[in-house]
């Protein structure tokens, strides 16, 4: 076929060595010729292969402390002669320029570098030229080349040469560019993004995130979706059918949720909300707990802990259909009980989720947002009532305020001894969040009194602390901030109410 195309020459430079010796024999097998330069080229010839020097084809040894090696009209032109066109065979021909037909490089570490804490000038120096240029060239013109710019591509050119020998197809030239586009511009984007944090606020949005995943469908089933990005280096899927991308919505909310807690704990979500949560000493005492908060609502949700999942607890958790479970460990007993479910998902959570950023689509652009990571302590806590709060409220406040920080606005959360009570979520009006909590509480018998409040943002009226504190609570966490926050405190005075104020809003839109 007229697309086909063999290849004569290759020129090979890499860091990236396993996988290489069999492409290398494939290739040699099939009469290539090889070109290569310092280490690369020893390591072709240790396998007892000829291979010629760069240098040799340029003229020029590597000179610039080797910043200066493939940048030459001799290499170039090899890649980007156009072999059907007249002009630049006879160019080619008078200038002896031998024509490349494969080129594998990769390029320097440069994110691994960064991320190393190197100093500035180690870091610039990890920015690739010569190898950057190559994959450009060589992807550009793949009418005639074949480029593998990654480790991560040596399969799929091994598989080819197996079977077809030094002779590749239009289409398949063209997938090797796309993949080395991809590398090249998530290569330009961590370079861009190293100098730009540098600037007192981002100038650009430049992200490239590699690992696509087809979902089955999106939200819908007649929306189509995709995630890019690693799971494997979040979680081990010990079990279960394939993620969805609504399971990937409550599985980021869920770890985000339980990222704010250090003590066994338990958590259910629906939606993205908790609708269950729960610290105790011991796992299968918050499991009860956090079930106890919605048992409704837990049906097909998203489970999960903080510690191993033994048999005791896998027992108790089996006795209803949820979705997802993600724990840091299971007993093989646990594992044993929670496979029954073919479908269930079993996730091992190794390790947290280190992220600093939020982005979302808005419009014809995007968001971009510090992810909100800050959680209340005891010293955040400024009490604004005549009655102070006591130890006790003190640990039930902070869980309430953690999980609020995690529920769609407008939130409400009512809590008692370090147990969701329920919450409102998601209401137009935070009197209508408060309601919806109280209302849910009571359906599943909660006694409020003594109970404790927490809002994602201020009252902007007395209302909310007054149907609270009828409905049984005594003590209130919110931000302050309202011009009106007189009047809750007020009412609070008037009342035997605790109120204190930590200063952070906690919106989740």
């Amino acid at each position: 076929m007229a697309d086909n195309k063999n290849i004569k020459t290759a020129l090979i430079s890499v860091f990236h060595k396993d996988g290489l010796d069999e492409i290398l024999k494939l290739l040699n097998d099939n009469r290539v010729k090889f070109l290569s330069t310092g280490g690369t080229r020893a390591f072709i010839e240790k396998l007892g292969y000829p291979c010629d020097a760069v240098e040799d084809l340029t003229g020029y040894p590597s000179i610039l402390g080797g910043r200066v090696k493939t940048l030459h009209p001799k290499v170039f032109g090899g890649i980007l002669n156009r072999r059907d066109n007249a002009t630049d065979r006879e160019e080619t021909a008078k200038y002896d320029i031998p024509a490349i037909d494969l080129v594998i490089v990769d390029l320097y570490p440069f994110e691994d570098t960064v991320a190393s804490g190197a100093s500035e000038a180690d870091i610039i120096e990890k920015i690739d030229i010569g190898g950057i240029s190559l994959i450009r060239g060589a992807a550009k013109n793949f009418n005639d080349v074949v480029i593998v710019a990654s480790k991560h591509q040596y399969e799929p050119l091994r598989a080819i040469l197996a079977e077809n020998g030094a002779q590749t197809t239009l289409e398949q030239r063209r997938w090797f560019a796309k993949e080395a586009f991809a590398v090249s511009s998530s290569y330009d984007s961590a370079i861009f993004n190293y100098f730009d944090s540098a600037s007192e606020h981002p100038t650009a949005l430049r992200i490239a995130i590699d690992g696509e995943k087809a979902m089955r469908y999106g939200e819908n089933p007649h929306q189509k979706g995709y995630f890019f990005g690693r799971l494997d280096r979040l979680f081990d899927q010990l079990h279960g059918k394939e993620i969805s991308y609504n399971n990937l919505l409550d599985i980021d909310a869920a770890t985000s949720l339980m990222a704010e807690f250090s003590e066994p704990t338990f958590a259910i979500l629906k939606h993205n909300n908790a609708c269950g949560v729960a610290s105790r000493p011991t796992i299968l005492e918050a499991w009860k707990d956090a079930l106890a908060g919605d048992p409704v609502s837990a049906f097909g949700g998203v489970l999960i802990t903080n510690g191993t999942i033994e048999a005791d607890t896998a027992e108790e958790i089996n006795k209803i259909f949820f979705e997802v479970v993600i724990a840091p460990d299971y007993t093989p007993e646990a594992l044993g009980i929670l496979e029954q479910k073919k479908n269930r998902i079993i996730l091992r959570q190794k390790a947290a989720l280190d992220t600093t950023r939020q982005f979302r689509s808005v419009l014809n652009g995007a968001l971009m947002q510090e992810r909100d990571l800050h959680t209340e302590t005891p010293a955040d806590l400024r009490t604004v009532t005549a009655r102070p709060v006591d130890p006790a409220q003190i640990d039930d406040l902070l869980f309430a305020n953690k999980l609020v920080k995690h529920c769609k606005s407008n939130a409400i959360v009512l809590a008692k001894n370090k147990q969701l009570c329920a919450a409102g979520v998601g209401q137009t009006s935070r009197v209508d969040a408060l309601r919806q909590a109280i209302d849910k509480a009571h359906t599943f018998q909660f006694d409020l009194h003594g109970a404790v409040m927490a809002s994602d943002a201020f009252f902007p009226f007395a209302d909310c602390v007054e149907i609270a504190h009828n409905a049984g609570v005594d003590a209130v966490i919110q931000p302050g901030g309202s011009i009106r926050d007189n009047d809750s405190i007020k009412y609070c005075d008037e009342n035997g109410v605790a109120m204190v104020m930590t200063g952070f809003r906690h919106f989740k839109h």
